[in-house]
């Protein structure tokens, strides 16, 4: 908890206010910080997409994209992260699609995630930063493990941003 604490503590420094787009995690990632009091100065929204069709109609996520590429993919998650952030006076957005499991999607493996991290530059601009990662365990675990990846990356993708500024 107290790392969840310290996140709250970064966004307010650095004035992030935060929007999510979540498919698998279904709302985990804006629980982890609702739960700590003062998050409600760093949270505009979150959005939970789990179909497609919730990913189209609120996120402007296009059919031709999700033709063209899996659900679980940086392509997909890159697109949920960039119309929350376009929906949103947040700054910054997080979002999440993935297979928690138990049973594998196709070939897509149980425990495999995508994440997308979006900021909005000073310039109206926004920088993207995606990953994919691998979970073990149950599925509940999955989940957990990745709503706190997804929140506590978040410093670090600033950084870089701010690295590369």
């Amino acid at each position: 908890m107290q790392e969840i604490e310290a996140l709250l503590d970064y966004l307010k420094r650095h004035k992030l206010y935060l929007t999510t787009a979540e498919s698998c995690t279904a709302g985990m990632v804006v629980a982890l910080l609702a739960k700590h009091p003062g998050s409600g100065e760093c949270l505009d929204s979150g959005h939970v997409v789990y179909s497609p069709a919730a990913k189209k109609r609120l996120l402007g996520v296009s059919q031709e994209l999700l033709d063209s590429f899996n659900l679980t993919s940086e392509e997909v998650v890159r697109a949920m992260a960039s119309g929350a952030l376009n929906g949103s006076p947040a700054n910054v957005a997080v979002a999440t699609t993935g297979v928690a499991g138990p049973e594998p999607q196709g070939e897509i493996a149980p425990g495999t995630l995508c994440f997308a991290w979006a900021f909005r530059l000073a310039d109206g601009s926004t920088r993207l930063f995606s990953c994919t990662e691998h979970f073990t365990g149950d599925r509940s675990r999955i989940l957990d493990e990745a709503a706190r990846f997804a929140l506590l990356r978040l410093p670090e993708r600033h950084a870089q941003l701010l690295d590369e500024a």
